[in-house]
């Protein structure tokens, strides 16, 4: 790896005026602490928005910021306060965030926001390509800049690219909702590995990918033309010995250095030491289920009256968005739930709820953490919830007990927590009373099961197994590109070719010579050749020294057809018949289509289930297509259709080959490599060529000779000993060939 460049919405520096001077105070978030190392470690640098408008200062005043700043090894990328506006503030948070948190409601589809984002995201991926250099890595952050990733790949192929996603990725049903779905997807798939907190959100991805674009997905490597994309799951963790000391120092404190909440509290337990303290921490967000949660509380209260003056909830609610109206209603609201939970509860010297709508220094939030008997948290959805995992380090003597939403990232790594559905008050009010009475030494047991966990998967685990799963798909695409046609090696294999005296060379249809269409009556005259193709065959067929074989899974009438008049030879249906130029059409094997009335109707049924799929029917095979199927549905069905066969035809020499979104059914034995040696023998040939994309293809390319020129179109894994990845560059190879005399 040369360099590493992080690239973020926000810098990881805060601005501060003091004194008509600039100063850089760092962020403490947990990207910038998990970034911290990483992009200096690889001598990168950090690429973002310094957090003010550039409107709101004089030019020599942003320069001296930018001074700053570059000392720091960060990049800025300057933003107006109208591009603030439209771009974060808009289709940011007003658009991707309330759609990826399933409140549709909230959405907005202004199209000036879009207009916005698309520039924004231009401007972030001008500055990296500023920055990157050859061979450098690149890994963009976070629903702010989905469209970075492709912008980057289409102007600087070379440089290897990460995207992170921090918040949740929805389900297809939702995603689809988005006008400009498309488009960040597409952004997205410019990035070669794509990381999220959770399979669930990864598996939502490719069900996208799969749903909208086609694209082939194995496992979660996703297969776009000439490169490999990889999907996959890192659950984000935190500084773990940080908070976890710091609880340590807090505890150990004198009285004298204790801050004034530490006293309150412990004043608190002073006067009333069976009382216990749940933790309630979050921005105030409608994804966090904070209204939710009170009326949960509320609820307790009312099942479990014997708690009553003996349960405080400590509910701090970071201030957020207060600009937006839904973030307003939400204020209100829950200012209205405390207001009623405290005054049908609450006593002269009792309150259910200590309220606190501000955000805290991290040395108070410790202390909540390490006093407080009971975590809280139910958010309606949410990316990970990293407050769970804080209150988790801050247990030092492993007492505590955390109930969690089972709607967040972070309950994957809590099986020992208490899970509820945020939705079921009752639920999580019985929740409350088991967490409250659990006793300490399952308190224990649970606890330090998690703490192990999470400590072994902190935040810099998370950031190095991102990098070093970056370096990986890296070395998957040198792999996969090492039998890459280049231009060097094409000199090479067209010198060969021009010094032979005899020349086989077998060609795959569809998806090497044209690309796939359906085989249906009405797609016929999209699917024949056209004219630039005839012209390439006939090129080549006008040297006495090519024998040129096309090798189809289609049927032999079709493909009469198509070529009458054509001097090449045609073998159909996979190797049932061969048609050697000048002759007429004879049989390779003695094929039977006696089995067809006991598997045709099988094949029907599946037609019938499955809308989209249609049956062909050819002489000696039955197919199965289901590439205009629902992606994820066909892909299902395809399956039970094999496994359904299975049994039958091994009784009856059948055989059951997979194509190009296709299951096809024939007599066993025959495959392209067969005939391919059929049509070879007794014939002499100083070069052999053979091409195709399909796996029937890898019959071909394992029963030839070794010394054969064999090229996989596409990048699929493959026993052929070269690739070309395009229909276009397929026709670009045999075009310089025919030329090559």
């Amino acid at each position: 790896m040369k360099k590493l460049h992080i690239v973020s919405n926000r810098l990881p520096f805060s601005i501060v005026s003091e004194e008509d001077k600039f100063l850089l105070k760092p962020s403490v978030g947990g990207l910038a602490t998990g970034m911290k190392s990483v992009y200096k470690d690889f001598e990168g640098r950090w690429i973002g928005w310094p957090g003010i408008a550039t409107d709101s200062y004089t030019v020599d005043q942003f320069k001296e910021i930018e001074g700053l700043l570059d000392k720091e090894g960060c990049d800025t990328v300057p933003l107006t306060a109208d591009e603030v506006h439209t771009f974060y503030e808009g289709f940011c948070n007003r658009t991707i965030w309330p759609l990826f948190h399933y409140f549709n409601q909230y959405v907005d589809y202004s199209p000036e926001f879009w207009e916005s984002y698309v520039e924004v995201n231009q401007k972030f991926a001008d500055k990296t390509l500023e920055v990157v250099e050859d061979g450098d890595f690149v890994w963009v952050h976070d629903y702010q800049l989905m469209l970075v990733p492709g912008m980057l790949k289409a102007k600087r192929p070379d440089i290897t690219i990460g995207f992170f996603l921090h918040i949740p990725f929805p389900s297809y049903e939702v995603f689809r909702i988005l006008p400009w779905r498309n488009e960040l997807l597409e952004g997205l798939l410019g990035a070669d590995l794509i990381g999220f907190h959770t399979y669930d959100y990864e598996r939502h991805f490719l069900s996208s990918v799969r749903r909208l674009f086609g694209y082939e997905i194995s496992f979660n490597q996703i297969h776009i033309n000439e490169r490999i994309i990889l999907a996959d799951a890192f659950p984000m963790g935190i500084d773990y010995d940080k908070f976890h000391d710091s609880a340590i120092k807090t505890i150990s404190r004198p009285m004298q250095e204790k801050s004034t909440l530490h006293k309150e509290l412990e004043k608190y337990f002073l006067v009333s030491p069976d009382r216990k303290l749940i933790l309630s921490i979050d921005r105030l967000d409608y994804s966090k289920g904070i209204p939710n949660r009170l009326r949960a509380f509320e609820k307790f209260l009312e099942k479990f009256p014997e708690y009553r003056t003996k349960v405080t909830l400590v509910m701090l609610a970071v201030p957020s968005r207060n600009s937006v109206p839904q973030y307003q209603r939400l204020k209100r609201e829950v200012d209205e739930l405390v207001g009623r939970i405290n005054g049908l509860y609450g006593t002269v010297n009792y309150a259910p709820v200590w309220y606190f709508y501000r955000s805290m220094p991290f040395e108070n939030l410790v202390e909540l953490y390490s006093m407080s008997d009971v975590a809280l948290l139910t958010p309606v959805r949410d990316g990970m919830n990293l407050v769970a995992k804080e209150y988790v380090a801050s247990r030092t003597n492993q007492t505590g007990v955390m109930i969690i939403s089972e709607m967040t990232g972070v309950v994957k790594e809590m099986g020992e927590a208490i899970v509820i559905n945020p939705n079921h008050e009752s639920q999580v009010a019985d929740a409350i009373k088991q967490a409250l009475e659990m006793p300490i030494d399952e308190q224990r047991a649970r606890m330090s099961v998690i703490q192990k966990r999470l400590k072994r998967y902190d935040v810099f685990k998370w950031a190095e197994q991102f990098v070093s799963s970056l370096k990986r798909i890296a070395q998957i695409q040198t792999d996969f590109l090492a039998k890459k046609i280049t231009t060097k090696l094409s000199k090479k294999l067209l010198d060969d070719f021009s010094k032979a005296k005899s020349r086989a060379i077998f060609l795959d249809y569809d998806g090497t010579l044209t690309h796939f269409k359906k085989v249906t009556r009405e797609a016929e005259p999209s699917a024949a050749p056209d004219y630039p193709l005839h012209e390439i065959l006939n090129a080549l067929t006008s040297d006495e020294r090519n024998e040129v074989v096309l090798i189809s899974g289609r049927d032999k009438e079709t493909l009469s057809k198509w070529f009458d008049g054509s001097d090449v030879s045609l073998i159909s249906e996979h190797g049932v018949w061969m048609r050697e130029r000048g002759s007429d059409w004879q049989m390779l094997t003695n094929a039977t289509n006696s089995w067809m009335p006991m598997v045709r109707p099988i094949l029907d049924s599946f037609v019938v289930r499955t809308p989209g799929t249609y049956l062909e029917e050819k002489n000696y095979s039955l197919v199965w297509h289901y590439e205009k199927a629902e992606a994820e549905l066909g892909e299902l069905r395809a399956k039970e259709l094999k496994d359904e066969l299975t049994t039958m035809v091994a009784n009856h020499n059948l055989e059951i080959m997979e194509g190009n979104k296709v299951v096809e059914v024939k007599t066993g034995g025959i495959n392209k490599g067969v005939a391919a040696n059929r049509y070879l023998l007794n014939k002499q040939f100083d070069y052999i060529l053979a091409m195709g994309d399909d796996w029937t293809d890898e019959y071909l390319f394992k029963e030839l000779p070794p010394e054969a020129v064999t090229i996989k179109v596409g990048i699929k894994h493959t026993n052929a000993s070269y690739k070309l990845e395009t229909v276009d560059a397929v026709r670009n190879f045999l075009r310089v060939m025919s030329e090559n005399h």
